[in-house]
């Protein structure tokens, strides 16, 4: 092999290495880089003048008022609303949008807006376009799996309540919680 020959070699073997060298570098300093996160609750309304839930009555009333009407008769949602430890209203979250007979609850999402509000207690809502008020099985246990999850986490589910265009049912007031 002749001088340049072997001199090229040399200088793309160097290359190579240097360039293995900082691609472990990048590599090394990429595995050290983490997120930031950041827990925030910004509420916009004084504890005074958040609505103060007492009754069943109280929560659908509440539902109603924040609830799309041109989805109610639609597709199913599922919101959680959130309170603090003198049962006045921090936020209603929407969970989740799904078709037409059902959603998904995601238990997860759910304790994830409370744990952020800081709320001591929640109550589970969502509508059943069909305007049926009857829970399913599929209800009952879903409100029996967040009520051991609330537990857990010191947040209790108050109630859960399925409402419709026409009216509510109350978990609470039908011996089902």
């Amino acid at each position: 092999m002749g001088l340049i020959a072997r001199s090229l070699a040399r200088t793309i073997i160097h290359s190579f290495t240097l360039i293995k060298n900082i691609m472990e570098t990048q590599e090394k300093y990429s595995l050290n880089q983490v997120s930031e996160i950041q827990i925030i609750y910004n509420p916009v309304i004084k504890p005074s003048q958040r609505p103060k839930i007492d009754c069943s009555k109280d929560v659908y009333e509440l539902l109603r008022g924040n609830w799309d009407e041109n989805k109610i008769e639609f597709i199913e949602q599922f919101k959680v609303m959130l309170l603090n430890r003198a049962n006045r209203v921090l936020g209603i979250v929407e969970i989740s949008t799904g078709g037409v007979s059902g959603t998904v609850a995601d238990p997860k999402v759910i304790f994830g807006a409370a744990l952020k509000a800081a709320a001591v207690s929640i109550i589970l809502a969502h509508n059943h376009p069909s305007g049926n008020l009857k829970p399913s099985q599929s209800d009952i246990a879903l409100t029996q799996k967040f009520a051991a999850a609330g537990a857990f986490l010191d947040i209790a589910v108050l109630e859960h309540i399925i409402l419709t265009s026409e009216g509510y049912l109350s978990f609470v007031d039908e011996g089902l919680m």
